[in-house]
């Protein structure tokens, strides 16, 4: 309980409107799910006002709950600030960085391992989710992520591109054939992405065919919420994937897989590591960022501004 002494309860009280679960931010601070409860409810009764609304399964805040986390966000953002401050008068990059990162089949695996590598004295909280995360109202340092910046308190670096493509390994390809055009997809076993978030498919970016605007659908073989998943069903022959390039790199180039329909896929996009344009870029903040920048794109199947990046016109 001395650690709970320590916090002042008002640490707790901003981890667990954001799990809203007890059980869920004791994990994270390494204390009981009954310790978070009972710190809670001491600082509702030091402010004489219900601070959640409580459930079997879960807590959500109340309106007076709202204007607390508000102002707690103030003040641990100040002493976030305050020791941002002594750390870049200090000039030396270490301490804790929340980083958000996408489910993205390994993808930054090796640069953030090189990273760890170099920069000992900083500590990496990674975040991984294919949701769109809120970078600041989350409390993150910084994400990498692959969208569009829409956040005008955002500031970001483009760290190279990707371009979906259908693949396929090839003896499936002579099993069941090759097809040449998009209404040939109807005969294919077809593996399938779904968000979690959102438990919606990720449509295949394919150019308008004759079955789309006939509102058929291709054949759902399989549907799962793991990229891994994915790669691992396509590599053993069970059908055509929707991948990002990346992540079937290795497996195009030694021959374990095919692309397919290159003309007719339409999708690219940029991979961008963004933080907060409102906080001072602390030394760790800025060596990530450029260490990042400097080795993402040996990863990537082309850099952002490589003219082999330009799309392919499909047929008329």
């Amino acid at each position: 309980m001395e650690n709970l002494s320590a916090l002042g309860g008002l640490e707790v009280f901003v981890h667990t409107a954001r799990t809203r679960s007890f059980a869920a931010t004791g994990r994270e601070l390494g204390i009981s799910a009954s310790a978070i409860s009972k710190s809670i409810s001491r600082l509702e009764e030091r402010l004489g006002v219900r601070l959640f609304q409580r459930s079997t399964r879960s807590v959500r805040l109340t309106s007076e709950g709202e204007v607390f986390l508000e102002r707690c966000r103030r003040i641990f953002g100040e002493v976030q600030a305050a020791e941002d401050e002594l750390g870049a008068m200090a000039q030396h990059p270490r301490g804790r960085l929340r980083v958000g990162l996408s489910l993205s089949a390994g993808l930054p695996f090796p640069v953030l391992s090189a990273f760890i590598e170099q920069h000992p004295e900083i500590e990496l909280d990674l975040d991984f989710t294919d949701r769109l995360v809120d970078v600041i109202d989350e409390g993150f340092d910084v994400v990498i992520r692959g969208s569009a910046l829409r956040d005008s308190r955002l500031v970001s670096r483009l760290l190279g591109s990707w371009r979906a493509c259908l693949v396929a390994a090839p003896e499936y390809l002579k099993r069941k054939g090759t097809p040449t055009n998009l209404d040939d997809l109807l005969n294919h076993a077809c593996l399938h992405y779904r968000w979690t978030p959102t438990g919606k498919l990720y449509q295949w970016p394919l150019r308008h065919s004759t079955f789309t605007a006939a509102g058929s659908s291709l054949p759902l073989t399989v549907v799962c919420n793991s990229l891994d998943m994915l790669l691992y069903m396509a590599l053993a022959g069970r059908g055509i994937a929707c991948v990002p390039d990346f992540s079937v790199k290795n497996a195009l180039a030694d021959g374990r897989l095919k692309t397919v329909l290159d003309p007719y896929v339409t999708d690219s996009n940029g991979i961008h590591v963004v933080w907060p344009s409102s906080r001072k870029m602390t030394p760790k903040v800025r060596v990530f960022v450029d260490f990042v920048h400097a080795h993402f794109g040996k990863y990537l199947v082309a850099k952002a501004d490589d003219p082999k990046r330009q799309k392919v016109r499909p047929p008329a």
